[in-house]
């Protein structure tokens, strides 16, 4: 009798909880569907448990503003229905502000085919950490133009924790990626600067990809400077068969089968790998069905940044680990950027690689295009210099 009272005390007082719970979640859906244009959903202070996603759809200048990074909070745990926590689709001049979206089912924040959108104090997150089951992608425009993402945090996404693809017209800037496979990723998009951010303690720090099968078909023109990329020696945590499973544990920056690409003033520390890797997407031996796909790196620029690593040996685990293991035998003297070596026939002769004037850089040539039997560690060849645009002008 003693414990029939306790459960039925308990739950009196957990229903009520619950059916707030939903209250909020049914005015906060009625304020997504009933927006104006031009008008500013506001969120309140508090944890508000959701299970349910909240999608603006076809909307103008909507404001969605909580009342603080830690102030409001909308957590997912549970999520039945969609898999997003916030969806943005069809709309333009939209700006997230000042909340938290934690444990969705999959993506945090997607934001899909809308000219102009703004994500500021934002973070997504993960509360248990590194787990092949948490969602792809933290804050995740895709389709979009004018994106704009700054002094935003995102942690335990299991492909990307800040993922900009088939975008144009980017700012990633102030902004902290940590626990991710990717911190940051900036995917089959033009015209993107990448600045002034901390990646740390993820599998790879920030990358640059062009990829095939994916309707804007070529990226490039992107600066990334002045970002602290550091200790991303986090285990890869990918779900299997998603591309960023190859990234190996310790990679600071890479650029894989893109183009005009330019990384300076860049502090790459301690990342065990490679500090920063250009590749063409032959490295990661997947077939290529996409005839239009382009996979050779090309116009890339490397200089004036920092490197430090530990004298300690690159991952061992993985395919890539293997490849150190047994075919690059660098021991503990890992070199700083590595270039796969692969390069398209018809740019024999061409210069598309300028390294210059990095601070305790080492490089290799791991001559991947012939089994790597002709690695070279000199440098020379490649000092020159290269003029990146990052505007259509």
């Amino acid at each position: 009798m003693k414990r029939l009272a306790c459960i039925c005390f308990t739950l009196l007082g957990i229903l009520p909880a619950c059916f707030a719970q939903m209250d909020v979640q049914k005015k906060l859906m009625a304020q997504f569907i009933d927006a104006d244009n031009n008008s500013v959903i506001e969120l309140p202070e508090g944890s508000f448990t959701l299970n349910a996603s909240l999608w603006l759809d076809g909307k103008k200048g909507v404001t969605i503003r909580g009342k603080g990074m830690d102030k409001t909070i909308l957590n997912f745990n549970g999520q039945l229905s969609g898999a997003e926590g916030i969806k943005v689709t069809n709309g333009s001049n939209i700006t997230i502000e000042d909340l938290t979206v934690q444990d969705t089912k999959g993506d945090a924040i997607k934001t899909q085919l809308v000219d102009g959108i703004t994500f500021r104090k934002v973070k997504a997150e993960w509360t248990r950490g590194a787990n092949e089951k948490n969602g792809g992608y933290g804050l995740y425009p895709v389709q979009c133009s004018k994106v704009l993402i700054e002094q935003c945090e995102a942690r335990g996404a299991s492909d990307a924790g800040i993922y900009v693809g088939q975008s144009r017209e980017i700012i990633v800037r102030n902004c902290r990626a940590t626990e991710n496979v990717a911190g940051i990723e900036i995917e089959n998009s033009l015209y993107a600067e990448v600045y002034d951010n901390e990646a740390t303690n993820n599998t790879g720090g920030i990358l640059i990809f062009d990829l095939p099968d994916l309707t804007v078909k070529k990226g490039g023109f992107t600066k990334v400077y002045n970002n602290h990329v550091h200790h991303n020696n986090h285990k890869n945590f990918a779900p299997k068969g998603n591309i960023v499973g190859k990234v190996p544990q310790g990679t600071g920056i890479m650029v894989l089968a893109t183009n005009n690409v330019e990384v300076y003033n860049n502090r790459i520390i301690n990342n065990i790998t490679t500090g920063t890797a250009i590749i063409s997407y032959y490295i990661t031996e997947n077939p290529i069905k996409d005839s239009s796909y382009y996979p050779y790196p090309s116009n890339i620029f490397i200089h004036d940044n920092q490197y430090e690593r530990e004298h300690t040996k690159a991952t061992m685990k993985g395919r890539m680990g293997k490849l150190y293991h047994f075919k690059l035998k660098f021991g503990k003297n890992v070199p700083h950027i590595i270039y796969d070596g692969i390069q398209d026939e018809k740019t024999k002769g061409q210069q598309i690689l300028c390294i210059r004037n990095n601070t305790n850089a080492s490089f290799a040539n791991i001559d991947a295009a012939n089994n790597f039997r002709n690695i070279s560690r000199e440098m020379k060849p490649y000092d020159c210099e290269l003029k990146i645009s990052t505007t259509s002008n």
